[in-house]
């Protein structure tokens, strides 16, 4: 495919769908730059989605239909409202299918309590990182308490 020319080579990602086509774009850097051409992923959302939803949803700025695309994709999978979803490996807080946040990377539990109670020193005041979860927990807390003070808001 080395010798094709980058047309030919744009012709065959277009009979590619969306999985098989971000999968193409892990082969090499010619791959992935051919890969994230504007118009196949412009094709592959209108193919979805129809053109109406296509016009309304048009990239601007700096974004592209790559990414467009993407966002789409996450809000019919996990919708519209704050989640907090895993893909592979990592944790990401998501809003309206924009990724808002990295929260972290899952690691072993073992592991980790292992290595936080390793470090943990009664004399110390710090407590001991159990990693992601705790970042979760912190952040569903946080968003406990400004929730309640809207609830209290909306009351009075």
């Amino acid at each position: 495919m080395e010798r094709l020319p980058p047309e030919l080579s744009l012709r065959i990602f277009c009979l590619l769908d969306h999985r098989n086509l971000a999968t193409a774009q892990l082969v090499c850097r010619r791959w992935k730059i051919m890969g994230s051409d504007n118009s196949l992923w412009c094709d592959l959302f209108i193919e979805r989605w129809g053109l109406d939803q296509a016009t309304f949803y048009a990239p601007s700025d700096s974004k592209t239909w790559k990414h467009v695309y993407m966002v789409q994709d996450r809000c019919d999978r996990n919708g519209l409202g704050l989640k907090i979803i895993r893909e592979g490996d990592d944790y990401y807080l998501i809003h309206q299918g924009e990724i808002q946040s990295h929260l972290g990377s899952r690691i072993s539990k073992m592991e980790n309590i292992s290595d936080s109670l390793a470090n943990y020193k009664d004399d110390d005041k710090e407590e001991p990182n159990l990693g992601i979860l705790d970042k979760i927990l912190f952040f569903i807390g946080d968003f406990e308490a400004a929730s309640a003070q809207a609830k209290r808001s909306r009351l009075v």
